[in-house]
């Protein structure tokens, strides 16, 4: 197993996540979005190649791969490092995730 690494913005992502579906749901809706962002972690930490690489293909961003959260539109983006999955983002799978990764990593 290796340990996942949130990045700053990715951590700010899930809290919003759980934050926006409390606002819109209630207190249980938001248990189960943190329950489910974190299982789908887990997978990620016990077997870091589980993601899709078709998305960082698609945008030329190497080694970016995508994971999705069972039960919500929503996909982890993270890339495989040798001894920790480095998790970059939380995104809705409805947002234009092709702007939003393409200007993050267009400067690095």
């Amino acid at each position: 197993m290796k340990p996942a690494e949130l990045r700053p913005q990715a951590l700010r992502d899930q809290q919003g996540e759980v934050r926006y579906y409390r606002k819109e749901g209630d207190s249980r809706v938001a248990e189960k979005v943190a329950k489910a962002t974190n299982a789908a972690l887990d997978q990620i930490e016990l077997d870091p190649g589980i993601g899709s690489p078709t998305l960082g293909r698609r945008l030329g961003i190497p080694g970016l791969r995508t994971w999705r959260v069972a039960r919500f539109p929503l996909i982890w983006c993270y890339f495989e490092r040798g001894d920790h999955p480095d998790v970059v983002r939380l995104l809705g799978e409805r947002q234009n995730t092709a702007a939003i990764l393409g200007d993050e990593f267009a400067a690095t």
